[in-house]
């Protein structure tokens, strides 16, 4: 039965709270599979630069014993003498890094938080907690939807979706979950509450044939998910038409935000709106700022423009995007630690000043932006849509056998069908 409603908050095994006007339903129970954020536990194997990276790697590899255990960073979980499982399609050696560090693995690109591409070295033995469970599925068919740290009374969007291996890094301070789309590789076995495309089909039905597809319900995901204390909620409508806006919606928003991925085109403003290098970025920015009167984007005595307010002010978890992402490159550029302090180690390697590749995705990030707040109409009358119209409660999904969903649903799908390197090169069948 349909009913309209507000969405309650979820309890901390993400059930909703009983209430007779809770329609919402957590991610947890729409997509059951996740996995927690990557900890490198050392922050010099992923940056911007990888050249920088491969800086770095050659001279841990070339260090003395003594100083290599301190460039290392050694915790618990990761030291130069131990023995871990290769990456899952990875060739890094297995053999201890103190031993045979082997040659240096191509650096690999990652999505670090909301929207800023980065770079990561993919060797098992510097990473603490690398989740092979995501390699494994991680090809040219899987889309990640990485939950975002929520903030009081914060805009921002509740969660995001890439094709690249995300970190799950949030800047709110409280990483979500990263959730793959699909359970296995070659975009088989969606991680989807089993019978939910089903249902969906049976329960709307008059919609176009992918409407009700794995990527359609992410689609939606992607479009209705609200922020909450204890993570995204979801509601779903008992309107055809509402569902189908909603699906395009969000098809558009991972358009954006997959920047060309899986065959698609660059994001691209309308000529006229579209950023420009005004005057050349120096080696070495101190500050940025933008300026409200002229749509401008001054980073040091450089010049961008024309850059919309709504991409400046645009925020995830509180903190403005384009403030972190150039933060982060401009110590980078100086040598120095993201809090601006002067590191010791490896962090200090490959300092090279402001290289082109950046300014590029500097235009590109802009763009982004602007294209995502460019969808806050129809967001809003989306949201409006949902607020006023029939939905589908939770009670249907019980009924149907959707929910609850299994524990099966809830752990890494059995993928392999060839063997992985396991440490000191023996190898397993999983």
């Amino acid at each position: 039965m349909a009913a309209r409603g507000t969405a309650a908050t979820a309890g901390d095994d993400g059930a909703a709270e009983s209430s007779p006007r809770d329609v919402s339903f957590s991610l947890d129970e729409l997509m059951p599979w996740s996995v927690r954020p990557l900890r490198t536990g050392r922050a010099w194997v992923s940056g911007p630069d990888p050249a920088a990276l491969r800086a770095r790697w050659e001279r841990l590899a070339g260090a003395g014993p003594a100083e290599q255990e301190r460039l290392f960073a050694s915790t618990r979980s990761r030291t130069p003498r131990s023995s871990v499982a290769a990456l899952p399609g990875r060739s890094a050696g297995t053999g201890r890094f103190a031993r045979t560090p082997g040659p240096c693995p191509d650096p690999v690109r990652i999505l670090h938080g909301p929207y800023d591409e980065q770079w990561l070295l993919p060797d098992h033995r510097l990473i603490d907690a690398a989740r092979p469970e995501l390699w494994r599925v991680a090809d040219g068919r899987q889309l990640f939807a990485v939950e975002h740290g929520s903030a009081p009374e914060d805009p921002g969007p509740a969660l995001s979706v890439t094709a690249l291996l995300p970190d799950g890094h949030s800047p709110a301070g409280r990483p979500g979950r990263i959730r793959p789309l699909y359970r296995r590789p070659g975009g088989t076995e969606p991680n989807l509450a089993p019978g939910l495309p089903r249902l969906l089909r049976e329960r709307l039905g008059g919609a176009e044939p992918d409407a009700f597809t794995p990527e359609a319900v992410l689609a939606w995901v992607l479009a209705a998910a609200r922020p909450s204390a204890t993570g995204p909620r979801v509601v779903l409508p008992a309107d055809v038409e509402v569902w189908s806006s909603g699906v395009a919606l969000g098809r558009e928003l991972l358009r954006i935000q997959s920047r060309g991925a899986r065959g698609g085109e660059r994001p691209r403003l309308p000529g006229g709106r579209r950023p420009y290098v005004r005057a050349p970025l120096p080696a070495r920015p101190a500050e940025l700022v933008h300026d409200a009167a002229s749509e401008a984007l001054l980073v040091g005595d450089g010049r961008i423009s024309p850059v919309p307010a709504a991409a400046w002010g645009f925020t995830v978890g509180g903190v403005r995007v384009l403030e972190l992402w150039f933060g982060r490159r401009a110590a980078a550029a100086a040598g120095r630690a993201p809090d601006g302090t002067v590191p010791d180690g490896l962090e200090a390697v490959g300092a090279r000043g402001w290289p082109r590749e950046w300014t590029s995705e500097l235009l590109e990030l802009i763009t982004v932006l602007a294209l995502l707040d460019g969808t806050a109409r129809a967001r809003d009358e989306l949201r409006a849509r949902l607020e006023t119209g029939p939905l589908i409660e939770p009670a249907e999904l019980r009924a149907a056998g959707v929910l609850p969903v299994s524990p099966t649903a809830r752990r890494p799908a059995s993928v392999l069908g060839f063997q992985e390197e396991g440490p000191e090169g023996q190898f397993a069948l999983l």
